[in-house]
């Protein structure tokens, strides 16, 4: 069993992987997000509602977690500050953090080069984001989806430095990744993968 705060849990990708860790392990989630109220919990939840930049909510939500997961939107290079030094206050060292397709350039032409960071500025907090962690002392993995459909789980993995595969992904293969790099430290460790549907 492990503890898992998920961040951002009443997005669609938050809401995916809570659902996914309830239905196919035995973890514990604690779920933080602003708007807490709106959370009905499973006797393996706790909500925290709180603001990612306040470090006593953080650090209120850290409180014995083996994992936290990210997925939030915002200026997502400054939430990456507060989040990396509230694990590294409350001695977490797993982290998943969602950011995007293309923060690396990486999107080749035949999948639509328009989606990178040189042509999109808006991917530059995701970026952003992706450096903070990156730069930090701990356990992470990125994960750079692409765009989200609704389909089955089916997905392919690309590192940082390979072409990305493909221009979609579902939300069920994003949420079957993060079940996997929670069950294993090791998965994926200190990397960054893209994440497109086979």
């Amino acid at each position: 069993m492990t503890n898992v705060l998920i961040i951002g849990a009443t997005g669609t990708i938050g809401g995916a992987v809570r659902q996914t860790l309830l239905n196919e392990t035995d973890d514990q989630l604690t779920l933080f997000a602003r708007s807490a109220s709106r959370l009905s919990v499973s006797d393996r939840e706790k909500v925290v509602a709180g603001d990612v930049m306040k470090d006593a909510d953080l650090d209120k939500a850290m409180s014995d977690q083996d994992v936290v997961f990210v997925a939030l939107s915002g200026p997502l290079g400054q939430f990456a500050k507060k989040i990396v030094a509230a694990m590294d206050r409350n001695n977490v060292s797993r982290l998943l953090f969602i950011t995007s397709m293309g923060i690396y350039n990486e999107i080749p032409a035949s999948v639509g080069s328009n989606g990178n960071l040189e042509n999109n500025s808006f991917l530059r907090s995701y970026r952003d984001a992706a450096d903070v962690v990156e730069e930090s002392d701990l356990n992470y993995t990125v994960i750079r989806p692409g765009w989200f459909t609704n389909g089955p789980v089916d997905y392919e993995i690309t590192r940082k430095g390979e072409p990305f595969g493909g221009h979609d992904v579902s939300i069920s293969s994003i949420a079957d990744f993060v079940k996997n790099a929670v069950a294993d430290e090791t998965y994926y460790s200190h990397d960054s993968v893209g994440l497109n549907t086979k």
